[in-house]
């Protein structure tokens, strides 16, 4: 302990964490530098040394209470999220100022042109500002809020005044009960634990923390709720104190009114990306091809599947069958799973097949894609869409669920339609509409009339680099494996 003694002569900077035994303690060596953790060692020293600090440094001059800064204000700035994306735009923030964060902690929710990220804190500190209300349009590189760098730790500190007081005798700095109790008065807690208790309108500070130091988690606010009998007395008082009526009172009649005033609003979001890749895609010369498909086998093989798959909790369609056998076709005809660049000098042939399906969601079109199809057996097709089809309807897409697309496939049927004529989705050089499967009356070769599954397809391709006996040779291999599934069966790896 004597080596260092000179050192702790410069001061205590903070009393970070203590514990029954030990305290551990931040001596500074110099001045505060870089993003505001200043240079210095830890030393963690049992409770009986305790004494040795208050004769070698002046303790209630140098130790910082947890009310006060430990460090620099520091502009969190919104990094590069990739995919040249400049700005977003915030949909939801889960700090106030104020709130104490931990690194990880989630910071806001942000929505760009191409997904919804979540952008979680790199700091342990205080909110001290935010820049940004629900609705504004942030940019890469600038600040989303200032954080009051806390230091090297996220515990409760002791009071100057309590800790000078408790040690001057040369005892130890606080006993158990003492750090119990004014670990009670400050909770320590997630912003997002925080907000969970003020959805259930609990006193945070009436939960006992089973975390490190204190903290109160997740699973103690659920603890609490279970435990409490509030919700169900407060249910039952609400029955006994409504008063009963011979005949029930018809609801008031809605007053329907129109707005006839005309509103302005930004283009962002997921619209914006698609003025982008429209305005892209119509440089672009299309051709079309069309083609219909008896599915009479497929449909009756689905109802089969269908069962097997829902025992997995996947809901199994016909959209899976159609990727795969996209992914299938694709395996002979790789130029249509491929990439050319803006001025089309290059064609880069893709390994993956990424193949893209367009989606209509709350925030409008968006093409998520399900990642290397050639490797996915059927089933792990449907599970991925299933997945998307969750994340699309809820806004949680990520940037990688919608990059790196190779191939598109828009099932236009399911809202309705037969034909249509879909848009390139850049740099990609192919894509199919599907329209709904109807019930038609088709003829045999025996001249015959029978009942069929009928679906129509409309493919639309780049003219620069694919012709249309390529796309004709494709759209067949890919209509054979759907009319006869079973031979799918000989060509899947």
């Amino acid at each position: 302990m004597a080596a260092t003694c000179p050192t702790i002569r410069l001061g205590v900077h903070r009393l970070i964490r203590r514990s029954p035994r030990v305290l551990t303690v931040w001596f500074p060596l110099s001045a505060t530098h870089g993003i505001g953790r200043p240079n210095g060692v830890c030393c963690h020293l049992e409770k009986s040394q305790s004494s040795i600090i208050q004769r070698h440094c002046l303790f209630k001059r140098y130790l910082h209470t947890s009310n006060v800064s430990f460090g620099e204000v520091v502009p969190f700035k919104l990094s590069d999220i990739g995919e040249g994306i400049a700005e977003v735009t915030i949909k939801e923030w889960y700090v106030k100022e104020g709130d104490t964060v931990a690194q990880f902690d989630s910071i806001c929710e942000v929505q760009s042109d191409k997904a919804s990220v979540t952008i979680t804190s790199r700091f342990d500190g205080v909110i001290k500002k935010m820049y940004y209300e629900v609705d504004d349009i942030a940019s890469v590189g600038k600040a989303l809020v200032d954080i009051e760098i806390a230091g090297q730790s996220d515990t409760g500190d002791v009071d100057v005044d309590e800790a000078s007081e408790s040690s001057s005798d040369g005892s130890s700095v606080d006993s158990p009960a003492q750090v119990s109790d004014r670990h009670s008065k400050r909770v320590i807690a997630t912003p997002a634990v925080k907000r969970l208790a003020m959805e259930h309108n609990i006193n945070i500070a009436d939960i006992e923390g089973s975390g490190k130091d204190y903290r109160v988690l997740k699973e103690d606010i659920l603890k609490y709720i279970n435990m409490s009998p509030s919700t169900t007395s407060d249910k039952e008082a609400e029955i006994t104190q409504m008063p009963r009526s011979s005949s029930p009172t018809p609801p008031p009649t809605p007053k329907l009114t129109y707005s006839v005033e005309d509103r302005t609003e930004k283009v962002k979001g997921f619209q914006k990306a698609m003025v982008k890749s429209m305005v892209a895609a119509n440089s672009i010369p299309h051709f079309g091809y069309c083609d219909e498909i008896e599915l009479n086998e497929l449909v009756a093989l689905r109802e089969k599947l269908k069962l097997s798959a829902s025992t997995g909790g996947v809901k199994f369609t016909y959209m899976p069958v159609f990727i795969k056998a996209a992914s299938m076709a694709l395996q002979q005809f790789p130029i249509l799973n491929a990439w050319v660049d803006q001025q089309c000098e290059h064609i880069t042939y893709k390994g993956s097949h990424n193949i893209a399906v367009a989606m209509d969601s709350p925030l409008g079109l968006i093409v998520p894609n399900i990642k290397n199809v050639q490797n996915l057996t059927v089933l792990e097709v449907a599970q991925e869409l299933n997945r998307l089809m969750e994340a699309s309807a809820s806004g949680k897409l990520s940037t990688t669920d919608l990059s790196e697309p190779t191939f598109s496939l828009s099932n236009i049927g399911a809202i309705g339609g037969t034909y249509a004529k879909p848009v390139l989705l850049p740099p990609t050089v192919a894509i199919g509409a599907l329209g709904k499967i109807q019930t038609l009356p088709r003829f045999n070769d025996d001249d015959q009339l029978y009942k069929s599954h009928v679906l129509q397809v409309s493919w639309s391709a780049d003219h620069r680099v694919i012709d249309g006996a390529t796309m004709a040779r494709f759209s067949n291999l890919w209509k054979s494996y759907l009319e006869t599934p079973s031979s799918m069966i000989l060509n899947m790896k």
